[in-house]
């Protein structure tokens, strides 16, 4: 079986996010990057499935500028077996996304599909999803367990109820919540390793995808800071505040 998973560069989780000057967009510029917490689980949970014996071959695929590579590089070095760059200084939207990663799967025809549930930049959450629209596949979205068994992937998923498990025949999309692994630490003879590993790099236009953006950003803005909070004497001093200066009643 081949898995295919997709990596997204993205702002690291723990630095602070600034918004440009002119409200563009948020600044990048010297700030460390790193891969969507939710495609490291992805590409933990790819390696697992290889360590068990029911995967054959990980490939991580990749959409964005060269720098990405560093990113592909750490999927490499978690356990992935090749990587897929498709280069382009263009902003991806998911639909875009979807049909690059389309593409690949075409060519590359695996079983199966891992992505992390969305990307900590836009948190758009719609790339599994339309991916697995444009190939007519099942999809199994915020999986918190992947059993796959007699052709088929068992996901247990999050649900706003609890727990929800549907049966997906293969080949099919998975998207990936936290609670599904915890992502390994790469070490340094696999780090090295990944130097090696095959890394081939293509472009849109190569593939015959059409990535012009649907929608367009008309302002970032920063939210507003809050006010602290302020302890009242009684319920009717409560209800008064509610009405008069939150105007929520």
């Amino acid at each position: 079986m081949k898995i295919l998973v997709s990596v997204k560069r993205v702002i690291d989780f723990n630095v602070r996010i600034r918004v440009k000057a002119d409200n563009s967009g948020v600044e990048t510029a010297n700030v460390k990057m790193s891969m969507n917490p939710f495609d490291e689980i992805a590409v933990e949970e790819a390696v697992r499935l290889k360590e068990k014996g029911i995967a054959t071959e990980v490939v991580a695929v990749t959409i964005g500028v060269e720098a990405c590579q560093e990113t592909l590089r750490s999927a490499l070095a978690m356990g992935a077996d090749r990587a897929i760059h498709i280069v382009t200084d263009s902003v991806i939207q998911p639909l875009a996304a979807a049909k690059l990663i389309k593409t690949i799967v075409d060519k590359e025809a695996p079983q199966l599909v891992i992505t992390g549930k969305q990307a900590i930049d836009d948190d758009c959450n719609q790339t599994g999803q339309m991916l697995a629209g444009l190939l007519g596949w099942g999809q199994g979205t915020f999986a918190s367990k992947l059993v796959l068994e007699d052709g088929h992937a068992l996901v247990t998923r999050e649900v706003d109820g609890g727990l929800m498990t549907v049966k997906l025949k293969l080949p099919c999309v998975v998207t990936t919540d936290l609670r599904l692994n915890e992502p390994r630490y790469a070490t340094l003879p696999n780090i090295m390793k990944a130097r090696s590993k095959p890394l081939a790099k293509m472009t849109p236009q190569e593939l015959g995808v059409d990535i012009a953006p649907r929608l367009t950003t008309l302002k970032v803005e920063e939210p507003k800071k809050r006010k602290g909070g302020t302890k009242v004497a009684s319920v009717e001093i409560l209800v008064d505040k509610l009405k008069n200066e939150a105007k929520v009643i």
